[in-house]
């Protein structure tokens, strides 16, 4: 019989987190050490990261804080090296690292704006996906989780750049799951609601969070740590027969 405790367990194993310093890439990475896992972390602010840090080397977690940007292909090429010679392997990734930076109306989106937001959420989540999946494939094992959203799915206004770039995560999740099953390498997304996070509040705050409060059937949004155990579940051997699929975290929004 399989003890799901132990499939659980991330002991001995490495996972990295990006988008880190905080919100849910923070709460995620603490749930990875707190199974077990070594962990590395990356974010733009190097602050966070050693707030971060601190915090996990308290408990006892084994931790890697590597600052940087996920939309420089050149830093995330560099950083995963490190990673893999420090700690002789990479069993999980989890990109975490996101923006969404303009609530405007989609006639009113600049150049400048769309391609910043899919330069992060996009390109640095494939930055991250190829040079991760390099590490796996040659040990013929890992899983990465790809953090998306309910609006890779689900219309909202305001918010095309980003919609468009979670899509984009979610077909590209599809994409390496078929390409990369035989070869041990697990791909899937995690897609949250709302949850009370730096990168929400102002929207939360807003005469807009009634409506997605009203609209969310446990009738609250999420708090961040609530995200952990779906992250640690697909990063782990419990989750060994699920690729390329989509885990919607969002207390029934979609539901409706």
């Amino acid at each position: 019989m399989t003890d799901v405790n132990t499939e659980l367990r991330l002991d001995g194993r490495t996972a990295w987190v990006t988008g880190a310093g905080k919100g849910l890439g923070r709460a995620i990475a603490v749930a990875l050490s707190q199974a077990g896992a070594t962990v590395a972390v990356t974010a733009r602010t190097a602050a966070d990261l050693e707030s971060l840090a601190a915090e996990l080397a308290g408990h006892g977690g084994k931790v890697l804080a590597l600052p940087g940007s996920v939309a420089d292909s050149a830093v995330v090429r560099e950083t995963a090296e490190r990673i893999t010679d420090t700690t002789g392997r990479l069993d999980a990734l989890v990109n975490c690292a996101g923006i969404s930076p303009h609530f405007t109306r989609s006639e009113q989106v600049t150049d400048q704006d769309w391609q910043q937001v899919l330069d992060v959420n996009l390109q640095g989540t494939f930055y991250c996906c190829r040079e991760a999946g390099k590490a796996m494939l040659a040990q013929r094992s890992g899983s990465i989780v790809n953090v998306s959203s309910v609006h890779a799915s689900t219309g909202f206004e305001r918010i095309a750049a980003y919609a468009a770039s979670k899509g984009g995560v979610e077909a590209l999740t599809r994409t390496l799951a078929v390409e990369w099953a035989d070869r041990g390498v697990r791909v899937n997304s995690l897609a949250p609601g709302y949850f009370h996070t730096d990168l929400s509040s102002g929207l939360l705050d807003s005469r807009w969070g009634e409506r997605i409060v009203g609209g969310t059937p446990l009738g609250r949004v999420g708090d961040a740590g609530e995200l952990g155990g779906a992250a640690v579940f697909l990063a782990s051997d419990a989750s060994r027969f699920v690729t390329g699929t989509t885990l919607t975290v969002d207390g029934g929004w979609t539901a409706w």
